[in-house]
């Protein structure tokens, strides 16, 4: 009896002991979007563990602001956030009702990626609602661009050896790593996208303004009339008669925008409609590089 207590006792400790995290006294590190989450994890390594606050499958402008997402902020030592006001609409309630001083802005757990990387699309002069959902601070879909996420992961690194010293030099190299893993890999896709440089795109939203800037191809008009405006037959008129003038042959959009708008589009004008992901899977495993392997790979289908 007593063997028998003292085996069931011993496989109860195996049990616990692997349920138990790589680092139970890791940085806890939430993320507002999947792709941000994806370079968290691959800075922190087996010392952080990340959460997203939105999947890859949703639209980051919108996400439901439910309370078990204030749950998680509420135990967060590091929140990465895209910034721009790409959160507006629902980041700062779940901030509030986390009560978490550590995250808050200007706190050193707060850490907005925007700050240390080449934004785009920076309007100038007055803005107001009547022009749409404009970002006044630049466009926030900067993780479309890989070479954002180079510069994103040492500035992340610092930021987690700041809350972390112990473990300084693990995300140091982690950002080390991933950063040259990416270099490689970003060669590898300029080769594959080298058909899509100067060839016209038509996009649902402004979205892909960073992916063009890195592969050269050229957007000529979006099927929204204004950002997060929904396009009103007119519009959609005018931007069939956009693409045929300018030959466009693939509309962009993400998976979280309707299909009808954009597949007419591309029906009456010609083209093929592409389907992207809005980032990665992170919750299903998929890193970064793998994301935007994914990407490439898709583009790289559409010949031009």
């Amino acid at each position: 009896m007593h063997t028998l207590r003292a085996l069931f006792a011993l496989l109860l400790a195996t049990v616990l002991l692997v349920g138990l995290p790589a680092d139970a006294s890791g940085l806890k590190v939430t993320a507002t979007t999947s792709d941000l989450a994806a370079i968290a994890a691959a800075v922190g390594g087996d010392h952080a563990e990340v959460t997203a606050l939105s999947l890859h499958t949703q639209d980051p402008h919108w996400v439901d602001a439910r309370p078990n997402l204030a749950l998680t902020l509420s135990r967060a030592d590091l929140l990465v956030l895209a910034g721009l006001d790409l959160e507006v609409g629902w980041l700062p309630n779940l901030l509030t009702g986390a009560r978490n001083a550590d995250i808050q802005p200007g706190a050193t757990g707060y850490f907005d990626a925007s700050a240390f990387v080449h934004l785009l699309q920076v309007p100038s002069g007055q803005l107001d609602r009547s022009q749409g959902d404009v970002h006044p601070g630049g466009n926030p879909h900067y993780t479309y661009d890989p070479r954002s996420a180079l510069l994103i992961a040492p500035a992340l690194a610092d930021r987690m050896s700041q809350l972390d010293p112990d473990n300084a030099d693990a995300y140091a190299a982690n950002a080390a790593a991933f950063t040259g893993e990416l270099t490689d890999a970003i060669e590898r896709w300029r080769g594959q996208l080298a058909h899509l440089q100067g060839a016209p795109v038509i996009q649902f939203h402004r979205s892909w303004t960073y992916l063009e800037d890195w592969v050269g191809f050229e957007l000529v008009g979006e099927i929204e009339p204004k950002p997060g405006v929904p396009p009103t037959p007119a519009h959609v008129a005018r931007t069939v008669g956009l693409a045929r003038s300018k030959g466009v042959k693939l509309v962009l959009k993400e998976f979280y925008f309707p299909d009808t708008t954009a597949a007419l589009v591309a029906e009456k004008a010609g083209a093929s409609l592409l389907t992207l992901p809005g980032g990665a899977d992170f919750n299903g495993g998929q890193t970064y590089i793998e994301r935007m392997d994914a990407t490439v790979g898709l583009l790289a289908g559409e010949g031009m």
